[in-house]
């Protein structure tokens, strides 16, 4: 579809977050804001804070006229507080303390969330659109819940015959002692041990042994309750970049090259030593075959919108046997948006510059609204 409103489209930015990939999403937000034609465009910039309070950030609103260089590396959360009309057809944001000018119009045609991990990415901002009837950038929640838990993610990339590192999931309460010796007999050290409902690397650690294990358990279940424990495997990091409702378009693959044993937070958020390579040094035959991989794994969970999927290429094991090829490892409904995350790089290098990205994300949060409008909860 085309964008064929009179006048600008007022867009809510919602970033920041409860999570913590908070910062993360902040960078992100700073990247879709100043890709948004200001000619096409007004933004609602709204952070939302640690603590969960939504603010609407007058000084965005003040530095988004001088274009992209005007704007922080990540975008500032404060200001006053506002909260959504969830009614059907509101689509308005309501101020709870003053601050705000009078005149300013508070009202809103799409949603863009650019959240990272619980409470913005996980189906919970989405299922609050849903409730408001207003179109949104991204998966809906279905899509969103599924492949923010790795549990689940996983559980759908075996249904749709996804090939991935062998793996086991844990709950906190239940029998610790049992879950040890279940991933000492099927998967054994080295391993990783990952919170389910988080991204970034956040919580993530490799264990070499039992005492290393222990502490990355604890580690992981400060942050969730359900842990995933998976394989080590000697493999490069293979991701393609998509972005489509029914109809997808995928980018040329690019490789992840970590700075450490594994890509931490530190690497890639702090050191940023982990090296990005656009496009993969990889032959076309295996370009196809990850760009279909990733197609599968896109429907696999629902997704709509856009994500980055993420895949490893084992081509030899660690033992020294042939490898196993191209191993689903997770996909990112709401990928990292910063200018140096692969999401935009990828796009750009398949030539899609950051504003062509941003204005087929919103017609797609379009399309998508108008098509579930036209049957979700009707009557008869």
């Amino acid at each position: 579809m085309t964008l064929a409103v009179a006048g600008r489209l007022r867009v809510l930015l919602l970033y920041g977050g409860r999570s913590a990939e908070h910062d993360v999403a902040r960078a992100g937000a700073a990247w879709v804001a100043g890709s948004l034609d200001p000619q096409r465009y007004e933004v609602l910039p709204v952070g939302i804070t640690t603590d969960g309070h939504w603010r609407l950030s007058t000084e965005v609103r003040d530095l988004l006229p001088g274009g992209p260089d005007a704007l922080p590396v990540r975008l500032p959360v404060g200001g006053p507080q506002v909260t959504m009309r969830p009614d059907p057809g509101a689509h308005a944001l309501v101020p709870l303390e003053p601050g705000l000018p009078a005149d300013l119009d508070l009202g809103f045609d799409v949603v863009f969330p650019l959240m990272h991990g619980p409470y913005g990415e996980d189906g919970t901002v989405q299922g609050l659109c849903d409730l408001a009837d207003v179109p949104y950038v991204g998966a809906g929640v279905l899509g969103s819940s599924v492949a923010m838990d790795k549990v689940m993610m996983k559980r759908a990339f075996a249904e749709a015959g996804l090939a991935s590192v062998a793996w086991r999931a844990h709950r906190d309460g239940r029998d610790r002692a049992a879950f040890v010796a279940e991933v000492e007999s099927a998967i054994g050290y080295p391993c990783f041990v990952k919170p389910a409902n988080l991204g970034s690397s956040v919580g993530v650690g490799r264990a070499d042994d039992p005492a290393a294990f222990a502490a990355a358990l604890d580690r992981a279940l400060l942050y969730d309750e359900w842990v995933i424990v998976e394989e080590a495997v000697e493999a490069r990091e293979i991701e393609v970049a998509m972005l489509g409702n029914e109809v997808l378009e995928t980018s040329f693959p690019g490789e992840v090259v970590p700075g450490e044993i594994y890509r931490s937070y530190a690497d890639k958020y702090e050191r940023q030593e982990a090296r990005l390579v656009v496009p993969a040094p990889i032959d076309d035959a295996l370009a196809d075959t990850v760009r279909a991989l990733a197609e599968r794994m896109y429907r696999s969970v629902g997704c709509e919108g856009m994500a980055r999927c993420d895949f490893f290429l084992e081509e030899r094991r660690i033992d020294g046997s042939p490898g196993r090829g191209f191993l689903a490892n997770e996909i990112n409904t709401i990928p990292g948006c910063s200018p140096t995350s692969m999401f935009p790089r990828l796009w750009d290098w398949s030539g899609k510059p950051r504003g062509v990205v941003v204005d087929r994300l919103i017609e797609l949060a379009f399309e998508r609204h108008a098509r579930r409008t036209a049957r979700a909860g009707r009557q008869r």
